[in-house]
């Protein structure tokens, strides 16, 4: 399932796919002068996707991972066998849990990625995993893991720091405007493109600003399962 958005030139498409109990969430950006799309996270569903791409006559160019766990690096291998793309991840990321591709290009907090006329930020956002990245471009934030639109994403896997997401989310709170809209890999009750401002008076991690408190209360252990936020 997707939907398609206008923005300026450009096509942006929000990918919702399903695999066996999990739903992803991953976005297609394509230049409709230029034909060059990137894409964000790309899992489960390769017929949608290659679908949309076919439909604008484009050629994907870039695949862009917030982290390195399965559910978001799913189709990586799919799509540079079909059309050969770069493929960009945290430095940091791709050292703590070894993960290799094809033209995997190691990127850097606050390196800047070019897209035709425009270009996308990384913003390293440790805390789910050791290296993880979001992606700012034209007034939307890519946050995969790191920052739903209810909560935020779990500290206690491998490489996984409550303490590192506590600073990512102070971080994000800082750098953002309140019109950013939020694009996150998951959602959990409210659809993904809330506002930031949405997202600070409504998300209780950004209302959290004792970092003790924080950890406290990301890591406790009455959890009805890993998506419960409240």
């Amino acid at each position: 399932m997707y939907t398609e958005i206008t923005k300026g030139h450009y096509q942006f498409t929000v990918l919702k796919g399903r695999h066996c109990g999990f739903i992803n969430y991953c976005y297609l950006m394509i230049d409709l002068y230029s034909r060059e799309a990137v894409i964000i996270d790309p899992a489960w569903e390769l017929d949608a996707i290659v679908h949309v791409i076919t439909q604008a006559d484009a050629k994907l160019t870039k695949i862009l991972l917030t982290h390195s766990h399965s559910d978001h690096v799913h189709l990586v291998d799919a799509l540079l066998r079909r059309y050969n793309p770069q493929v960009y991840m945290s430095r940091q990321e791709i050292d703590y849990y070894g993960f290799t591709c094809r033209n995997l290009n190691p990127v850097h907090d606050g390196e800047m990625i070019p897209f035709t006329q425009s270009s996308i930020t990384c913003i390293l956002t440790p805390g789910h995993t050791a290296g993880g990245v979001c992606y700012l471009w034209n007034g939307i934030l890519f946050s995969g893991d790191t920052v739903f639109i209810e909560g935020c994403g779990m500290c206690s896997g491998p490489g996984g720091c409550p303490n590192g997401m506590y600073e990512s989310i102070q971080r994000l709170k800082k750098l953002l405007a309140p019109e950013v809209r939020i694009y996150p890999g998951h959602c959990y009750g409210r659809e993904v493109g809330c506002t930031f401002g949405y997202v600070m008076a409504n998300n209780l991690y950004f209302q959290i600003e004792n970092k003790e408190m924080f950890i406290s209360f990301r890591m406790r252990s009455n959890q009805k399962n890993l998506f419960d936020f409240q």
